[in-house]
């Protein structure tokens, strides 16, 4: 076997044993060697020669001690003869975390001896599914098996608790090497890599104030469907001497939150010498890719969300609170105003940090003000700026929400959407639709012409929905976001990534009924208000050109830099 294949069980394993998880139950065969050898090295092993019986004697360890037991089969049919106990653990909320060995993909559909499709093959009996592949060298390979493991007890004993079925693949040969050949690492203490606390009543907050006591470089992030008040959180900000780098699709990037994060961190000079600790992240995962790649290494960090999401892509999280974060951040203010002088340590902190906000809110706000075309960063902020608090502010994917992130000035509240999920453009125009019929309110919607006509269709009718919709429509013939990536240089950059339409959206516009207008050079936010006073449906077409923008960005990113860090 790879060294790599025995790190993988190994660790996946240790993560296990970390976590709680004291017993393993077998059924035999060849294909789960690995598993079977790391796991008897480590905890209490059952093995039975019936699959169904292995199985049921895991739910009954389940029900006994509340923890789940680790379920192993081999490959094929043995992996079938789980699946009554899987429902029964299902239907009646018993923990049991069932690993399946399989063939490797080479092997699947070609015939191979004892090969079928175990993938989801206990269908909706599972509370979470997962195959990781077969186990290869990439980066950082063991925070994504360490997260696994925690992510399935996590979903195995969440609300209501139940099955979760991993998929494990496995190639030839089968033996573990020795015990050398295998790295464990993990968290200092052997705690668990990730934590998951759920909670209804008093959380318990003893870490995180540890942390924030012991450091004093803390930052709060806050992003996508927080679940807390303004207030609240700069009361938690406050007492805890954290900056606050709030995403504008937070609807909390108020007065005192910093609001060039993305910018001050493009000077390496100057994230190196800010680096935080702690990171105490309220809701979604923020937009900027560069607050995410900067925070990966961070230890520790803290996570409140209202429902279990595992929004953790860099595998970086230490502890996940689950509950209502409104009172949780009230809590753990409570908490830290008991410990003298807390934000006293910290006001060199977070000067630091509103200092260059401030500079750099200047030079974005001049690059801005001081565009003779359409600057998109200048489209919106702009159209942030205007969009009252009873509307709703829907952005698009790709460089809109970007732009919105990071030229936003503050205050930006109130209603605000974006498919963030799987953050993709399509359907863009329909769910700003949808989202302001079900909110009864007007609209407004920045987006990019790809976007645009991608989901023209939902334009149909529009004009007889009694809708207020304001179209904000950043028309550069393409894709301009791939201007920004290291595909630019390929030689047929053009054809291949920009892919210019030549599509007049303004004639798209105009045959669904829609009236269009276009604004001047530093008039949309202009615009968008009087759009809205007027009422009805309406485009705004904001004719830009890729190259120039990016150039423009790039510009403006190098006088914050300069500005910050002379």
């Amino acid at each position: 076997m790879s060294a790599q294949q025995s790190r993988f069980v190994r660790t996946l394993v240790d993560e296990f044993v970390r976590s709680g998880i004291e017993h393993a139950v077998i059924a035999p065969g060849s294909r789960s060697t690995p598993l079977v050898m790391a796991l008897a090295e480590r905890m209490t092993v059952h093995v039975f020669h019936d699959e169904r019986s292995a199985a049921f004697f895991a739910l009954g360890l389940g029900r006994g001690t509340g923890m789940p037991a680790v379920l192993v089969s081999t490959s094929g049919t043995a992996v079938a003869n789980f699946h009554p106990a899987v429902v029964e653990a299902d239907a009646s909320n018993v923990p049991v975390v069932v690993c399946t060995a399989d063939r490797p993909p080479e092997l699947i559909d070609t015939g191979a001896n004892q090969a079928i499709d175990q993938h989801r093959i206990y269908g909706g009996a599972v509370r979470w599914f997962f195959d990781p592949g077969v186990a290869g060298e990439f980066h950082e390979a063991e925070r994504f098996w360490r997260s696994l493991a925690c992510r399935a007890l996590a979903e195995s004993t969440g609300w209501p608790p139940g099955p979760v079925h991993l998929n494990l693949p496995f190639r030839e040969p089968l033996l573990l090497d020795d015990q050398e050949a295998a790295v464990l690492g993990g968290r200092r203490g052997a705690v668990p890599w990730t934590t998951a606390r759920r909670t209804t009543g008093v959380p318990d907050l003893s870490e995180v104030i540890e942390a924030v006591r012991s450091y004093d470089q803390g930052i709060v992030i806050v992003g996508q469907s927080p679940g807390v008040s303004a207030e609240t959180l700069l009361r938690f900000a406050t007492a805890a001497g954290c900056p606050v780098l709030a995403d504008p699709l937070s609807g909390l990037r108020v007065e005192g939150t910093i609001s060039t994060y993305d910018a001050l961190l493009r000077s390496e000079e100057w994230a190196a010498h800010h680096y935080p600790y702690p990171v105490i992240r309220v809701g979604r995962p923020p937009t900027s890719k560069l607050l995410g790649e900067w925070t990966r290494h961070v230890d520790p960090q803290f996570v409140v969300t209202p429902e279990l999401t595992w929004e953790d892509p860099h595998r970086s999280v230490n502890i996940h609170i689950v509950g209502s974060p409104e009172a949780i951040l009230l809590e753990a203010t409570d908490r830290l105003s008991e410990i003298p002088a807390v934000a006293d340590r910290r006001s060199e902190w977070l000067t630091a940090w509103s200092t260059s906000d401030a500079k750099a809110r200047a030079v974005v706000d001049g690059f801005c003000d001081d565009a003779d075309v359409h600057f998109e960063g200048a489209v919106a902020r702009d159209v942030a700026a205007v969009v009252p608090q009873e509307a709703l502010l829907f952005v698009g994917s790709s460089m809109p929400v970007r732009d919105l992130e990071t030229f936003a000035a503050p205050p930006v509240t109130g209603l605000i959407g974006a498919n963030r999920g799987a953050s993709g453009i399509d359907g863009t125009v329909g769910t700003a639709l949808g989202m302001a019929t079900g909110l009864g309110v007007p609209v407004v919607c920045l987006l990019g012409d790809i976007a645009f006509l991608h989901d023209s269709n939902s334009l149909i009718g529009l004009a007889d929905r009694g809708l207020e919709a304001t179209f904000v429509v950043v028309d550069n013939d393409g894709g301009g976001i791939f201007h920004f990536l290291p595909q630019v240089n390929h030689r047929d950059f053009e054809r291949l990534f920009a892919t210019p339409h030549g599509v007049d959206t303004a004639a798209v516009a105009e045959a669904f009924g829609l009236e269009v207008e276009r604004p001047a050079p530093g008039g949309v936010g202009d615009a968008v208000a009087e759009s809205m006073r007027r009422g009805g449906s309406r485009v705004l077409i904001v004719p830009t050109e890729r190259a120039d923008n990016a150039a423009r960005h790039r510009a403006v990113m190098a006088a914050v830099s300069e500005a910050i860090w002379p």
